[in-house]
């Protein structure tokens, strides 16, 4: 029966009562102390950590990635997910463990399409994954919604609102789906019925421009603007034209041969990591081109490709091949007491993780390996869509948390029992409290190293290139 509660009458013990479990967590670990962060005298220099977090990543695209962490406080904070986690190992925690996303500020939430049509609203990048200390996702989404607020031009007032209007969701949440049939909280989606649930009924419009973005974000228009006919080619596929990736560097560039064939022969291992019934599909497209492209903040400099393919009409799909790294929580969570974890494939921890936090996820999402690094392949242009939360009105801002909060609880509830961690934050505002206060301790913290980052680049200590 392993995997299942024994009941007594078969020979186990008493089922466990986690909510009192977690309420007795605070004796040990009181709500009040996750106000605190004090930088110990051991804390790395920013600038040495984004320097070592460079290695193994393409060096060409180093002064990238600097430019864009250099853009803005919130923006530091998106690409030092390392840094955080360092100074979070640092702080009081439960020891309640749960599949965490590692880097769950306040722009790593957005809209995805279903294989059915419809629009997700969910947390979507799921690099640094990690089983680790639920409070970690939770401080880090305070402190970037701080951070986004003040970019935003709100008030200090009101980016302090909207820390503790997340944590309040958060843990109003985990309430919710406590006291919810297992079946009925494990299915809850993470939709406007969460929004509806959260009050964020001020965010809805802004919600609703997104999505009607996000619906035209689409393979096909990506392959439209990004392709060309292969003039002399003639007819491939089912006598489909050719087509071919356009030079868009430093974005997008065209790659030798030699490397295009790697990636392409890497998705015969990929196919094997999808369940059987996605390989028909897959069997229905001809790969056409390959090409390199850069993506994201905290990404940039890893080995990133695009991969185009045509149906027997010449409809596109295009898959993402990006390189896998280890986490950057990885050597942090042993200081908080969760043991270091030995993952087999870099690519699939990130995928089995990103399945455990979604209710939904991208059902060709899968794995493989080229030239002996670990890859995620997943949909490129899947109509995803996302809220820039430091261009929200000052007004949306709290509405933004909330939602986000909430989001947050409902992944967290896959893997940790929502009972144990709802038991813990309790019915007053105790934990929102505390958390709001280390918000703006750590804003001010990333606000320090953002500005050491920008002497650096003034002065010609660090190559960055802009506006890329």
């Amino acid at each position: 029966m392993e995997g299942f509660a024994r009941h007594p009458a078969l020979g186990g013990t008493e089922q466990a009562r986690p909510k009192q479990e977690g309420k007795a967590l605070r004796a040990g670990v009181p709500r009040s102390a996750h106000a605190r962060f004090v930088p110990d005298d051991r804390r790395p220099d920013p600038l040495s950590v984004l320097a070592e977090t460079n290695r193994g990543r393409l060096p060409e695209l180093a002064p990238i990635r600097t430019g864009r962490m250099a853009a803005t406080p919130f923006a530091f904070l998106r690409g030092s997910a390392g840094l955080m986690a360092h100074d979070l190992a640092r702080t009081p925690a439960t020891g309640i463990g749960a599949q965490i996303c590692g880097d769950a500020h306040a722009a790593n939430f957005g809209l995805y399409g279903d294989a059915r049509g419809g629009l997700i609203i969910d947390l979507n990048d799921f690099d640094e994954t990690a089983h680790g200390p639920w409070e970690w996702d939770v401080k880090r989404l305070a402190a970037s919604l701080v951070l986004a607020g003040r970019e935003a031009g709100a008030t200090e007032d009101a980016c302090k609102e909207a820390a503790y209007d997340a944590v309040g969701a958060y843990r109003r949440t985990m309430r919710l789906l406590a006291k919810l049939p297992v079946l009925d909280a494990w299915n809850a989606i993470a939709d406007e019925e969460l929004v509806s649930h959260t009050d964020a009924r001020d965010l809805l419009g802004t919600l609703d421009r997104v999505s009607q973005k996000a619906r035209q974000n689409t393979s096909a228009r990506f392959a439209a603007k990004s392709t060309e006919p292969v003039e002399g080619a003639g007819d491939g596929h089912d006598g489909v034209t050719a087509r071919r990736f356009v030079d868009a560097p430093p974005v997008l560039r065209r790659i030798p041969d030699a490397e295009a064939a790697a990636v392409a022969l890497a998705l015969g291992e990929y196919r094997n990591t999808l369940s059987e019934d996605r390989l028909p599909l897959l069997a229905r497209y001809a790969i056409q081109d390959v090409a390199f492209r850069v993506v994201g903040t905290g990404s940039v400099g890893l080995r990133s490709y695009v991969v185009l393919l045509l149906d027997h009409r010449g409809e596109p799909l295009v898959l993402q091949v990006k390189e896998a790294c280890p986490s950057a929580l990885l050597p942090h969570l042993p200081a908080a007491g969760f043991k270091a974890q030995d993952v087999v494939h870099e690519g699939r921890r990130v995928v089995l993780g990103q399945k455990r936090m979604q209710v939904v996820s991208d059902f060709l999402l899968g794995w493989t390996t080229i030239a002996g690094r670990p890859f995620q392949v997943r949909q490129f242009r899947n109509r995803k869509g996302s809220v820039d939360p430091a261009a929200l009105a000052p007004d949306q801002l709290d509405d933004y948390g909330r939602m986000t909060g909430a989001l947050l609880a409902r992944a967290h509830a896959h893997s940790a029992d929502p009972r144990l961690i709802a038991g813990y934050c309790g019915k007053n505002d105790e934990l929102d409290e505390a958390v709001a206060d280390f918000a703006v301790t750590y804003a001010d913290r990333t606000e320090a190293d953002h500005a050491l980052l920008v002497t650096a680049v003034r002065e010609g200590r660090i190559a960055a290139e802009t506006g890329v």
